[in-house]
């Protein structure tokens, strides 16, 4: 005999369950890069809580202006408290070395800049007793995400974990309440685009945005602008290969100018974490991030 199938939570019940989720502590500092899952837990921690909770949003050349300008108008939008943190990640020689744990590296700056500010005087993080929270979901534990292993080791909280919310359910929330992140495309750290192995600097960052930036102008929403040295690799959905052609001259010309030699199109299309397949193929995993993975 089959179990019966669960029943399915309508969107307005899974805000309700997060809203009661914040509505347990004094207040909240939210980890926010504008994306939609850090969005929803700041917006909804700001219902919750009103002025007793601080968006953190980490800002460092690896991440996108534009990705910049949508958090800080999102912010603004729904008028809730935003402190902007120099993570200052790019001086971390393991974080530049790329290898596999980069986000590691990346989430621990951030996480140790926010205690650090605790206890310093005269800024918004000065002597706040709140708890951190992220926005890591269900769907994340079942890739490669070293930066979990950062949260683990901070005792940062991860709501939508506890109360066993993906993907879906966040972007279902969203769609409810009439957030314009409802169907923001994914857009992970500029660093994430440079290829295991490579050094990540300044410069390559700045390739990639201004990269990504005139595809984005040409009509193109699911991309990436992966970072092989001389060859910049273009990811975009199949379905988009038509206007990749029609933009074949001008797009070569763009990135041959920004200091690529070779440009090239994926023609197994948009892919997230496609980086990760070096990884698994050379099997660079950390033994102790996946098991912290499997034990959150």
């Amino acid at each position: 005999m089959q179990a019966p199938e669960k029943k399915k939570l309508s969107s307005e019940t899974w805000l309700t369950k997060l809203k009661d989720h914040f509505a347990r502590y004094e207040g909240a500092i939210v980890a926010y890069s504008g994306g939609v899952d850090s969005a929803l837990l700041a917006y909804v921690a700001h219902l919750a809580l009103k002025k007793n909770m601080l968006a953190a949003l980490a800002d460092s050349p690896s991440l996108a202006r534009r990705e910049y300008r949508h958090a800080l108008a999102f912010a603004a939008k729904h008028d809730f408290p935003l402190q902007i943190i120099d993570t200052q990640e790019m001086k971390n020689p393991f974080y530049g070395a790329n290898q596999g744990d980069r986000c590691y590296h990346c989430k621990k700056a951030l996480f140790e800049r926010i205690e650090e500010l605790r206890g310093q005087p005269g800024n918004p993080f000065s002597n706040l007793p709140w708890p951190v929270f992220y926005g890591v979901n269900l769907d994340d534990l079942g890739d490669y995400r070293p930066g979990i292993q950062a949260a683990d080791e901070a005792a940062i909280l991860a709501p939508y974990v506890e109360l066993k919310m993906d993907k879906n359910v966040i972007r279902g929330i969203c769609a409810s309440l009439g957030l314009d992140v409802a169907d923001k495309p994914a857009m992970p750290c500029l660093a994430s685009r440079i290829a295991y192995g490579q050094e990540v600097n300044v410069e390559k960052l700045k390739q990639v945005e201004a990269a990504e930036d005139y595809l984005s102008h040409l009509g193109f929403r699911m991309l990436r602008v992966r970072h092989h040295g001389d060859t910049a690799r273009i990811e975009i959905v199949p379905a988009d290969f038509s206007l990749a052609l029609q933009h074949r001259k001008t797009i070569s010309q763009k990135l041959h100018e920004l200091g690529f030699l070779y440009v090239t199109l994926d023609i197994d299309g948009f892919k997230s974490g496609s980086l990760n397949a070096a990884l698994k193929k050379h099997k660079n995993f950390t033994t102790k991030s996946r098991r912290t993975q499997r034990k959150t």
